[in-house]
């Protein structure tokens, strides 16, 4: 099952992040991720959520959005984003709530 990963950021430091920017797709590479948004700002139409900045990255599996998060040479990159933007990130499976329902 596929999976993703949902960032909203807030840039603090363009150039400090763009080591970050720079590096991250080799990584994503290796983990057989990609770019399905890459860095948007998004259109509010609901909600009182204020996103900034949106990225959205598939992976082919779970393992490899888990083995992607673990990567000790992600996490350095990760590190320069920490310090760099103000972030949310979150992880999804593919997948519908009625797969759950039908199983049950």
């Amino acid at each position: 099952m596929k999976a993703y990963l949902v960032l909203d950021f807030e840039i603090t430091n363009l150039p400090a992040f763009m080591e970050y920017v720079e590096k991250i797709p080799e990584y994503l590479r290796k983990h057989a991720g990609r770019y399905l948004v890459e860095g948007v700002t998004p259109e509010i139409l609901e909600g009182d959520w204020e996103p900034k900045t949106i990225v959205i990255l598939e992976f082919e599996t779970q393992e490899n959005s888990n083995n992607f998060l673990s990567d000790p040479e992600v996490k350095q990159l990760f590190s320069i984003r920490h310090k760099n933007t103000n972030s949310n990130l979150i992880k999804v499976s593919g997948g519908s709530w009625r797969d759950e329902l039908s199983s049950n």
